[in-house]
């Protein structure tokens, strides 16, 4: 248990780093498209996979997410990792930004596959086609 407290921590401070650096100028255009999607999902109240839904619910916290992060990190120089890095600890005590742009965005993705579904099935029950 220990084990994956330490990964979730970590996983925490990196995306910390990864929302510092997008503001630094040695960061390429690039890499900065990719941290706002990355971070932007990070820190949304609301999952692209909802977690009530069984073992699929974490799958984005578990491989989605620290894929992301990951590649966003390769993109980065080192020196502004270091540089993030002192200041993400930082932040981390005084918790995470919340971004309700993206979690409207999913709310409203949602919306429509769900809406989508509810039309196709009643489509389906009119057709008789048992």
């Amino acid at each position: 248990m220990e084990k994956i407290k330490a990964w979730a921590k970590n996983l925490k401070r990196q995306t910390f780093v990864l929302y510092l650096a997008y503001k630094d100028n040695r960061v390429p255009w690039y890499a900065k498209l990719f941290i706002i999607g990355v971070v932007s999902y990070a820190f949304s109240p609301i999952d692209l996979i909802p977690d009530f839904i069984p073992i699929l619910g974490f799958l984005d916290e578990v491989i989605l997410l620290p894929l992301g992060i990951m590649f966003a990190l390769k993109m980065i120089p080192q020196e502004v990792i270091a540089n993030c890095e002192v200041e993400a600890k930082r932040m981390m005590e005084n918790g995470k930004p919340r971004n309700w742009l993206v979690g409207i965005l999913i709310i409203l993705l949602w919306s429509m596959v769900i809406l989508w579904m509810a039309k196709e099935g009643f489509q389906f029950l009119n057709e008789g086609s048992f």
